[in-house]
């Protein structure tokens, strides 16, 4: 496996700060935040830049706020500035893991998504039922309360094996051991876990989950496997052959990643009965929008 060195100054170069401050603002720079980053923005360019370059940067406390959508998160948000640095380290380092990645990880890479996802489990859909004149079955998975469930430790370990610039280390451990605070002064100093909200929150939760990608792939051995996000689909003609991954997969979560299945959310199903997946419930013949979703799609 190549490791990579020598990466801390490319992500703190003052072309790649700029960039990162780029992609933060997008779609935001009506907000008062960025505005106030923005009156002097040279400056706040430069102070960043500066405390990256002396090592002495650290991430201010994070806002909370719980969304219902429709159901309850409790989402994360950092300061704009630890943003621009969570940009900066994902325009270095994402690149390096996304090599890695199996084709149908679909989660937070450029050119995937829910459609390639739908469009990736009708074509093996259709392999695995001989274009729907034999029975099928699918294996669909869900990881219990995922992000709050990972352990940062394992994490640390992942990443290390590819990047082993102690200072980019350092770095990412800042993001992920950095604390939060609510309106209610609650503390979540014990939480384990990356917060919802953040970049790279989303990013290390599919570095996390690569490990499962890898163990279905190349161990089990299993051809039509798709995941998105925590969630994640293995079609089969044998029923038999799903229940024993299932049990595999089982033991390979809580024994390597310390993550549990959803005990409710999965099952092994006929997929004549329709599988719901990626918002929607996928039938033979056509696909229904699920409920929940109906309104993120129709938009306000």
């Amino acid at each position: 496996m190549k490791s990579h060195k020598n990466l801390y100054f490319e992500i703190i170069s003052f072309k790649n700060l700029i960039l990162a401050y780029k992609k933060a603002r997008k779609g935001k720079t009506k907000k008062n935040y960025v505005k106030k980053f923005e009156d002097n923005l040279a400056y706040n360019l430069k102070i960043l830049h500066e405390e990256l370059k002396n090592e002495i940067y650290s991430p201010n406390l994070m806002e909370v706020f719980v969304l219902r959508d429709p159901k309850t998160r409790i989402i994360s948000k950092s300061d704009f500035r630890d943003r621009i640095v969570h940009h900066a380290l994902c325009n270095i380092i994402e690149p390096i893991f996304d090599k890695g990645f199996i084709y149908d990880s679909c989660t937070n890479r450029k050119g995937k998504g829910t459609l390639l996802a739908l469009e990736r489990f009708e074509k093996f859909r259709r392999k695995v039922t001989s274009n729907f004149t034999s029975k099928g079955f699918c294996l669909k998975a869900d990881i219990k309360h995922y992000f709050q469930e990972i352990n940062p430790e394992i994490l640390l370990q992942i990443i290390q094996r590819k990047i082993k610039d102690e200072k980019t280390i350092v770095l990412i451990k800042k993001i992920i051991e950095n604390k939060v605070y609510s309106e209610r002064d609650v503390s979540f100093d014990n939480l384990k876990g990356m917060p919802l909200g953040n970049l790279t929150s989303q990013f290390f939760a599919n570095v996390y989950l690569s490990e499962l990608d890898q163990f279905v792939k190349y161990e089990l051995k299993a051809k039509y496997y798709i995941r998105y996000v925590d969630d994640f689909v293995l079609l089969h003609k044998s029923k038999e052959e799903l229940e024993i991954w299932k049990k595999e997969i089982e033991n390979f979560l809580r024994e390597r990643l310390k993550l549990e299945l959803h005990p409710d959310k999965s099952k092994i199903i006929n997929l004549s009965k329709g599988i719901d997946f990626v918002g929607f419930r996928n039938f033979y013949y056509f696909r229904l929008l699920r409920k929940r979703n109906i309104f993120k799609y129709l938009g306000p």
